[in-house]
């Protein structure tokens, strides 16, 4: 298992390339006496940062946080996509072609910094997020392609989805804003990352199985965490009681268009609920616009969207439909068990 610590490499719980003799310090309140930074040596920056990232400068790039040592483990940002896809296909090479095996290949694209490997380094046209794009999809494809080269297509379900809505200012100035033409990332929907909106809790989500699945579109409301459960059912697995994760493997197979009736949603430590075709947002103190630039579903009072007849809620039927508020309020606090709307009084009183 691969993953990211800050600006080093984490396998099996040991940082690759580590010096005993340089061990690694983080802090996110205070920097390190020494310790470069944009705002004390904004010179050594090939990459300016907009917000939330004057950090440590680690190749020209400045970080949330601080850091310091480690120097022999820390990373480059352009050679990591083709580091990643190595090392996908190094792992698939250690299973035997009929064990069963489960893959988590997380892209670091297009999150920032947006740095692209010399490939795909200009070649959209749209700057490093553009570029950054282009990556992703070849990882992508490389991935696929390292699926068929093995023999394993037919038999591996292959899911593709985010974390979390667009974003294009999140930090750097890489022109991600200014070059993004007339592309719209959200797709028409409201809002973005950060944002309790449809645009930042709706996410990308395909499901391929050679020869298996139907290509179609399906609009069940399901989450990310039903995946435990439908993949669990789907290997015959027992389920434990009271997940919060639901069996749907015929849903994710194309089978079926069961989903959800209601569905917690977050974004940035704020939650609201998705009831059938409805989106219904508590009130909360904050920015109705980040920093980021994108509007964050936050208000002073309850606020009700039809996502059937106004999928990009610009219409608030939270005083044309005072039972259906009612209702879903008490679904909202079941659901939350009732701390969530503690909060939400609690907050608004300040």
């Amino acid at each position: 298992m691969t993953e990211l610590n800050d600006s080093t490499y984490v396998e099996n719980g040991q940082v690759l390339g580590l010096d005993p003799q340089d061990p690694i310090y983080v802090d996110y309140r205070h920097n390190f006496d020494g310790e470069p930074t944009a705002l004390n040596h904004p010179e050594m920056l090939r990459l300016q940062w907009s917000h939330g990232h004057q950090g440590t400068i680690v190749n020209g790039i400045s970080r949330i946080g601080y850091m310091k040592g480690g120097h022999a483990a820390r990373w480059n940002d352009s050679t990591m996509a083709p580091y990643f896809v190595d090392r996908m296909r190094q792992w698939l090479d250690t299973i035997p072609r009929t064990h069963p095996f489960f893959l988590y290949y997380a892209l670091h694209e297009p999150h920032v910094p947006r740095v692209p490997s010399k490939l795909f380094e200009g070649k959209s046209g749209m700057g490093a997020r553009g570029d950054v794009v282009l990556e992703a999809d070849w990882c992508v494809g490389e991935l696929m392609k390292a699926l068929d080269e093995r023999g394993l297509t037919d038999n591996t379900i292959v899911i593709f989805t985010s974390d979390n809505g667009p974003v294009l200012n999140d930090g750097y100035k890489d022109q991600a804003v200014e070059l993004a033409g007339s592309h719209d990332p959200s797709g028409g929907y409201r809002g973005g990352k950060y944002s309790l909106f449809d645009a930042g809790t709706r996410v990308p989500f395909f499901v391929y199985w050679r020869r298996h699945i139907q290509p179609g579109v399906c609009s069940s409301l399901v989450s990310q965490l039903d995946l435990a459960a439908s993949l669990a059912q789907l290997t015959g697995q027992p389920l434990p009681y009271g997940l919060d994760s639901k069996p749907y493997p015929d849903t994710f197979l194309g089978k079926s268009r069961k989903g959800r009736k209601a569905l917690i949603v977050e974004a940035y430590g704020h939650l609201a609920l998705r009831y059938g075709h409805y989106a219904m947002i508590p009130p909360y103190k904050g920015k109705k616009v980040s920093v980021e630039g994108i509007e964050t579903g936050l208000d002073n009072h309850y606020t009700l969207y039809d996502l059937q007849s106004d999928p990009h809620q610009q219409h608030d039927l939270s005083q044309e439909k005072p039972y259906l508020l009612k209702k879903l309020k008490k679904i909202f606090a079941k659901l939350t068990g009732g701390k969530m709307e503690e909060a939400i009084k609690a907050g608004l009183k300040k």
